[in-house]
């Protein structure tokens, strides 16, 4: 039930960011939507995908820099790879909190022994 609901946080949060990118005057704080839904989709993120997202965040502003440049569309595509970014780095940040925590736990469990 919880992969099924970060999945559909995760693609609801893609989906917010494409179309903020594309319309930015929707009448709601699209990046506040986008960082909630993301943090809800960091909780079922396997340890294996952690590296990568990491990746992906800090990438995602660089490509959105250079097809800024892009004539007629470049400044959405910013906007786009900038709500992506931010989107990754949230689900990134439950993660490893997430991660964080269950090392510390385990940690101390073996205290115990």
């Amino acid at each position: 039930m919880l992969n099924k609901v970060s999945s559909l946080a995760r693609a609801l949060s893609v989906l917010v960011a494409v179309v903020a990118g594309f319309m930015p005057g929707l009448g709601f704080d699209a990046a506040l939507v986008i960082v909630v839904l993301s943090l809800v989709s960091g909780i079922s993120m396997p340890t294996e995908r952690m590296t990568g997202s990491g990746v992906a965040a800090l990438a995602l502003p660089v490509v959105g820099g250079a097809l800024g440049h892009l004539p007629a569309v470049g400044e959405q595509l910013n906007a786009v790879a900038g709500n992506l970014a931010l989107g990754v780095a949230s689900a990134l940040g439950s993660a490893i909190a997430i991660y964080l925590f269950n090392m510390v736990k385990d940690d101390l469990m073996g205290l115990g022994k």
